[in-house]
């Protein structure tokens, strides 16, 4: 999938975005060369989606066992955003750019939270 490289405000739209499924990633690549390189496991755990996230903060699900989730397809939304069908067949969330942004430039401490998450909730990235 190819979009038109492009920064509007502080919205960072990806000029490319391809998905491996051999190494289940996502990589966008942006207009100034930043190129971000997403685990399917890491952006299916931290979905934007209702179920993960729920309403408030403390709503929010620890998600386990999905080390081994894919990306079997991408649907764009609009030219704001795009939904990730995963494997375990969990597409209800809407990626925005700016929040797959986020995703990537906050990834290390988002996966040290999640890690100590996990811990705490008794769950294990495995299936």
């Amino acid at each position: 999938m190819t979009d038109s490289a492009a920064h509007t405000g502080s919205r960072r739209v990806p000029a490319d975005i391809a998905v491996s499924r051999a190494d289940r990633t996502l990589t966008l690549t942006y207009g100034d060369g930043t190129v971000h390189v997403l685990p399917a496991e890491y952006l299916r755990v931290f979905s934007p989606s209702a179920e993960v996230q729920g309403h408030s903060p403390d709503q929010r699900q620890v998600v386990g066992g999905r080390r081994y989730v894919g990306i079997m397809d991408l649907e764009p939304i609009g030219h704001y955003a795009l939904r990730i069908l995963f494997d375990d067949l969990h597409d209800t969330g809407i990626y925005s750019w700016d929040y797959l942004w986020d995703l990537a430039e906050t990834r290390n401490a988002r996966w040290e939270g999640y890690l100590a998450d996990l811990t705490r909730a008794g769950k294990s990235r495995d299936p």
